[in-house]
């Protein structure tokens, strides 16, 4: 199979209204909060290791990390990430297993056992495959770089946390879904899913921010004496 057509702005606009139309709960995000954003990041090593800092941890620890990174290793290459030791890369915010993921990708690359080229070229399933044989790239960094990397327009991540949690609400579910749950969710999605995952990952941010400026504004209040007593 050949790969699709990756996702561009126009591509996103129009998955968006075909979505907006089928399901009406993204519809009425879209109405609330407006399109999501391209998020799309550049195909490549850099990418892909930035994708192994963000497993497990929030994604402003693993940005930190990663600008940290690049600015000790300028330009980011495979041969230059394998120039730093333990010790810097410890500094850097790598953990022991990230730090062997990452030479593993690293000399994966050099040693021609992995072609990130090569991938833009494979269907999903291919590529997702090839990327599953990299050591510490499981399915959800695999999802991650197809949908975002090479913007392939109906991957779905299943397996990430944010996106069960906005499902959950968006769809005014009684539990967050487990992956196998929020896969068959996203079947009534298809050939968008990608486009679906930034819809409902939007919807998770703009939710936070809210949260985060009315907390914000009680805390003000607090410290004024605000809330509504006499004074």
């Amino acid at each position: 199979m050949l790969a699709p057509t990756p996702l561009t702005r126009a591509i996103l606009s129009h998955g968006l209204r075909v979505l907006s139309r089928r399901d009406p709960a993204l519809g009425r995000v879209l109405k609330e909060i407006g399109p999501p954003p391209m998020w799309n990041r550049k195909p490549g090593f850099p990418t892909l290791l930035h994708i192994i800092l963000e497993q497990q941890v929030s994604l402003a620890s693993a940005q930190a990390a990663f600008d940290r990174l690049s600015a000790a290793a300028a330009p980011l290459t495979p041969e230059r990430f394998l120039q730093l030791d333990d010790a810097r890369l410890k500094a850097i915010g790598f953990s022991r297993q990230k730090t062997a993921y990452g030479r593993h990708l690293a000399q994966s690359i050099l040693e021609g056992r992995c072609n990130l080229t090569a991938l833009s070229r494979m269907d999903d399933e291919t590529a997702r495959a090839e990327l599953l044989k990299l050591k510490g790239i499981g399915p959800w960094s695999a999802d991650i770089y197809l949908l975002m990397a090479l913007r392939r327009p109906d991957v779905w991540p299943s397996g990430d946390l944010a996106l069960a949690s906005a499902a959950q609400k968006v769809k005014r579910l009684r539990s967050r879904p487990t992956p196998d749950e929020l896969d068959a969710l996203g079947e009534a999605w298809r050939p968008w899913r990608a486009v679906a995952a930034r819809v409902l990952w939007h919807y998770y941010l703009s939710e936070r921010a809210r949260k985060h400026s009315s907390s914000q504004r009680v805390s003000a209040s607090e410290r004024t004496g605000g809330g509504g007593g006499r004074r």
